[in-house]
């Protein structure tokens, strides 16, 4: 950090005073001479404030961006960012991811923001079927956003809407901090069974939210008794290690 300039007299020293020479006739617009002596020092003490100031104001121009923007650490949309999202963890633990072409991503491009956003499904595999070929299957769908703030730094909104989901202020979501993940990164569990983790990176906010749902495949009216919706809290770690694999292809 650096310190407000000192001054480079010596303050318990006399003050040497420039003393006018009137020992001899002076001329009209001649300018009196000056007694032998050191000048002052104090316009040295006003050079070195101004030179503090042009390191101090240097210090600040390298740690940000040059337009004054948030630090993008190096993200960037291709022209389909989805279509590199991997999920290897949650494919491994559920299905794997239907091929890239079932899906389009959708893309904003602004000198302010950056967006896309897309829905991956995975692949479903159906449940035990009746007798007339009729069944009940689980679905499993991984919603992928991705935002980046070029001209204004998302940090407090990003805080400010830890707890909000797509349904609005749900009171009962759980909302936990993932430590090393970004700047900062929370994992919220919501009632409605969705599995959502935020991450929030420099001017980068991304998103993977996992959700389920169940189908009925056949023919008429759908039986009673649907298969309940499964627990997803087992695959908050899948959901971790694709992100993290997510924030490193954005950078690539």
């Amino acid at each position: 950090m650096i310190s407000e300039p000192e001054m480079a007299g010596e303050f318990d020293a006399p003050y040497a005073r420039d003393v006018l020479d009137h020992s001899g006739p002076q001329s009209v617009g001649e300018r009196p001479s000056r007694a032998p002596g050191p000048r002052p020092r104090w316009l040295w003490a006003l050079g070195g404030a101004v030179v503090a100031s042009a390191v101090w104001g240097a210090v600040l121009f390298t740690d940000g961006s040059r337009d004054g923007g948030p630090d993008m650490h190096g993200y960037r949309l291709g022209q389909d960012p989805c279509a590199v999202v991997r999920l290897r963890s949650i494919g491994a633990a559920i299905s794997p991811r239907e091929p890239a072409d079932r899906f389009e991503a959708e893309m904003l491009r602004h000198a302010a923001l950056d967006r896309a956003q897309c829905s991956i499904p995975l692949r479903s595999e159906s449940g035990q079927r009746r007798a007339d070929k009729s069944a009940w299957s689980v679905g499993y769908t991984v919603r992928v956003e991705i935002a980046l703030h070029k001209k204004t730094d998302p940090a407090v909104e990003f805080e400010a809407e830890r707890n909000v989901t797509d349904l609005g202020v749900e009171p009962g979501t759980e909302v936990e901090a993932v430590p090393e993940l970004g700047d900062k990164a929370y994992l919220l569990s919501p009632e409605s069974g969705e599995l959502e983790l935020r991450v929030l990176e420099g001017g980068a906010v991304l998103s993977l939210r996992l959700m389920s749902y169940t189908a009925f495949e056949g023919d008429g009216r759908p039986p009673d008794g649907a298969v309940e919706l499964p627990d997803l809290a087992p695959h908050k770690a899948a959901l971790i290690s694709d992100m993290r694999d997510l924030m490193t292809d954005l950078k690539s």
